[in-house]
């Protein structure tokens, strides 16, 4: 079992957790393809007051052969000296998306059986790539892959999944269709049975206050969420729904759901970090293996303070462990030459 773990963003809280989740005991019984510089990883032990002594080898010693335990891949892209912590910039960003692309293409080669990564910024990101919207879009561009996946927010006692994420408020109704939220259905239910939990019960959010009240406050609900909740059902998936938002996560955490699929991003993300900001796990799924990072940001806030707490970040690690053992094993792919510096295609990087 190996996991491939991407530094996040140099001025914030990543690499402090990458070194604190690097020296966690449960974390060192396993194998740990680290991506980076290792000057930003060399500091965030600094932050965190931990001492580390990772192997350190080139991109072109990746292979079959890497020793077990922890090593770290330099790849020398983001110089720490002078560079002040707390606020974003298109070094740090340039050197997550290298970072983010090669432990992407390390788990799709069959190099790692899952991917993770420490809280990347997108203004960071954007900064280096104005062409970069979130992580679906850059992962279907960086592995090619034949369809997108889905993000879900993990706690224990409730799964979220939702069918737009990083878009204008303003968009979401435009972007809904029946055809898409029944394939936001199926994902669900098929990556909820993939992490051991067959026939899960997925209540679905309203759009719309109290479900569209009839029709009073919108018709989406009636005609577009409730025949996609409908065809769900006549598949044999356990969806129940629409149900008015502010009542369905209270009826999930009393027992009755497993998931709830929401419509767009905040309408789940604010119930779910009230719940468990510090344990709450960010899963992007459908290409086979698991990615993983605590969902939270950077706290450009605290960084550099060795203030940042590990929970989130151990629960991804767990996550991502645990969920990877599931996978049924995968043929290798070759890996590609310039895995770990090759540019990803903007044109791409597309997302809903």
């Amino acid at each position: 079992m190996r996991i491939a773990l991407a530094l996040g963003d140099a001025g914030g809280v990543g690499p402090e957790l990458a070194a604190k989740l690097l020296a966690h005991e449960e974390i060192r019984a396993l194998d740990v393809t680290v991506v980076g510089d290792a000057r930003v990883l060399a500091m965030g032990a600094a932050h965190a007051g931990v001492t580390l002594d990772l192997p350190v080898i080139r991109p072109d010693q990746v292979g079959a052969g890497m020793p077990a335990g922890h090593v770290l891949v330099d790849l020398a892209n983001c110089p720490v000296e002078g560079r002040p912590l707390g606020r974003s910039g298109d070094d740090a960003g340039a050197a997550c998306l290298q970072n983010f692309a090669a432990v992407l293409h390390l788990a799709h080669a069959g190099l790692a059986d899952a991917a993770m990564f420490t809280p990347f910024n997108k203004h960071s990101m954007r900064l280096a790539r104005p062409s970069y919207v979130d992580e679906i879009g850059f992962i279907d561009a960086a592995i090619g892959a034949a369809r997108s996946g889905r993000e879900f927010n993990v706690l224990e006692e409730v799964w979220n999944a939702r069918v737009t994420s990083h878009i204008p408020l303003r968009a979401v109704a435009d972007t809904l269709s029946t055809d898409r939220i029944l394939s936001s259905l199926r994902l669900t239910a098929e990556v909820m049975a993939g992490a051991g939990k067959p026939g899960a019960r997925i209540g679905v959010a309203a759009l719309n206050p109290h479900a569209g009240d009839g029709g009073n406050f919108g018709h989406e609900d009636d005609e577009i969420l409730a025949p996609a909740v409908a065809a769900a059902r006549a598949e044999g998936i356990d969806a129940t729904g629409p149900i008015p938002s502010d009542t369905v996560f209270v009826r999930a955490v009393r027992g009755e759901f497993d998931a709830v699929l929401t419509m767009y991003h905040d309408q789940g993300q604010i119930a779910m970090k009230l719940m468990g900001f510090d344990r709450g796990v960010t899963l992007i799924a459908g290409y086979g293996f698991p990615i993983v990072t605590p969902a939270h940001g950077t706290a450009f806030d605290i960084a550099g303070q060795g203030r940042a707490d590990l929970g989130a970040t151990l629960m991804a690690a767990r996550l991502g462990r645990d969920l990877a053992a599931l996978n049924p094993d995968r043929a290798p792919r070759p890996l590609p030459a310039d895995w770990a510096r090759g540019e990803v295609a903007e044109t791409l990087l597309v997302a809903e």
